[in-house]
């Protein structure tokens, strides 16, 4: 009888780590499964180890080939595939016990067409959040789609997710030759499902190799691995701007937030000799993203990329140190008399050798209100607030700030004096707000040299929600907090 899931694992040369992977996959819950290990050609170990898993365990199948990359592997995986269900496993990589007991469940009640779940890596012994992943797991979501979720955009990795089988074939799926062949066929599957299932459960853990051969993805500040992933953009550019042309400016903001840093991570290491090509590649690769998306990077981004394009190494070096010396979070300042406006704090702003045009340091966008309550109490006849309000990576503290108190639909201005320290402290009769609410949030209005920024109130410590208590007459509360 056939499997109700299909596992394909392609493995080169993972003797170090097969092992692990292979016992997380024997101990999955949902145990009618097959695993097909499709030996791409090795000459360690590991065909040793996955023929000991085959012999002890009829669920395990080796099938070999001589060695063609990962989507070859995977594509002759797919064809000894008996399984309703097709899931994929890297060998170095391991895969939590109901991974598939998760995903398939929720695909048998909703009938999607693929179910995707949260990614941790494997790093030093233990697990952290995979940045790729994070921003997209963070609640269930059934029956969604790419195109009404365009987070699913950063979900382009293919082994946290089960597929059903009739979907992948009435598509014609199929992995292309290269290093990055997951993206592609990530992104195509997004778009082509009716219907997506998204859980916030970890049903993935993807390992960082410390031992062995360095894996794919920890050579990507490599030539040739940047051209591949050049390759796998544009593949990915060409299939929406055919089938969803709508996701390209989404696509194209992850590619400038994730992937481009290899190419500086490339030029930063690089010897002399080796710089004009990765020059011309990076130029190739700021041809192809969209103008629109390039212009409204963040300004130290925008920076990084203006040295890049016109072959300003040195420069391009030194401002990656100022990056990571500064934590992300470099200052933004005011710079002008007449007419202000607000700039990144970065090296080479305005120096007459480089004449740097001004509007790659702009910061305006930017710019974020930060206001929170420290404290607050009932004095019987008032409620007292005490907060702060800062402008995030602006060193000085606002001069003209104005609070006031908002239900939706009327605001009510609220008096406030600053203390010594700086902070502000806020009264609120609550009089004044009856026939109003029945919840009020208080905000910040603050003039940032001629540039008005506003933010309501957070609570500073553990994000309660003040309630105010005024007669049962006025029905009227307050929240500080969302």
């Amino acid at each position: 009888m056939a499997p109700l899931v299909s596992v394909v694992v392609p493995f080169y040369n993972v003797e170090p780590y097969i092992t692990e992977c292979l016992e997380s996959l024997a101990a999955q819950s949902l145990t009618d499964i097959e695993v097909i290990l499709v030996d791409d050609g090795s000459t360690d170990g590991s065909r040793r180890i996955a023929d000991a898993f085959a012999s002890r365990d009829p669920r395990f199948v080796v099938v070999r080939q001589p060695n063609r990359g990962p989507g070859p592997a995977r594509n002759e995986g797919i064809r000894w595939a008996r399984g309703a269900y097709l899931a994929f496993a890297d060998s170095d990589d391991v895969v939590p016990p109901e991974a598939y007991e998760l995903l398939v469940c929720s695909l048998e009640r909703t009938g999607s067409d693929l179910a995707c779940g949260g990614v941790r890596r494997i790093r030093d012994g233990g697990l952290a959040a995979s940045s790729l992943h994070e921003k997209v797991f963070k609640r269930a979501v059934r029956r969604t789609h790419i195109m009404d979720r365009r987070v699913l955009v950063r979900d382009r990795t293919v082994w946290n997710k089960v597929y059903r089988r009739d979907f992948w074939q009435e598509h014609r799926l199929r992995f292309p030759a290269g290093i990055y062949e997951d993206v592609p066929l990530s992104m195509r599957a997004h778009v082509l499902a009716d219907s997506v299932d998204v859980l916030p459960d970890v049903v993935y853990h993807w390992r960082k190799r410390e031992e062995g051969e360095v894996s794919i993805t920890q050579r990507r500040a490599e030539l040739a691995n940047l051209s591949d992933r050049l390759e796998a953009i544009c593949a990915v550019r060409a299939f929406l701007r055919e089938e969803a042309p709508e996701l390209i400016l989404s696509f194209d903001g992850l590619v400038l937030e994730k992937d481009i840093v290899f190419l500086f991570q490339a030029l930063e290491q690089a010897h002399e000799e080796d710089i004009p090509p990765l020059h011309d590649l990076a130029r190739q690769w700021l041809a192809v993203l969209s103008p629109a998306v390039l212009g409204t990077a963040p300004s130290l981004r925008r920076l990084e990329l203006h040295l890049m394009e016109r072959g300003l190494i040195r420069q391009l070096r030194e401002v990656r140190e100022f990056r990571r010396a500064t934590a992300d979070s470099p200052r933004i300042v005011p710079r002008g008399l007449r007419k202000v406006g607000w700039y990144g704090d970065y090296p080479y702003f305005r120096d007459r050798s480089l004449r740097i045009p001004d509007e790659v340091y702009d910061a305006s966008d930017e710019l974020r209100l930060l206001a929170r309550v420290e404290d607050c109490w009932w004095t019987g006849t008032r409620f007292t607030v005490l907060g702060d309000v800062a402008i995030h990576r602006v060193e000085r503290r606002p001069r003209k700030v104005r609070l006031f108190l908002s239900d939706g639909n009327r605001e009510v201005p609220v008096p406030a004096r600053r203390t010594k320290g700086g902070k502000y402290l806020a009264e609120i009769d609550p009089a004044q707000l009856r026939d109003g609410g029945p919840a009020w949030r208080l905000h910040a209005l603050v003039d940032a040299r001629g540039l008005e920024l506003t933010g309501h109130f957070r609570d500073g410590d553990a994000h309660r929600a003040w309630r105010l208590p005024v007669p049962r007459r006025s029905r009227t509360g307050m929240d500080f907090a969302q």
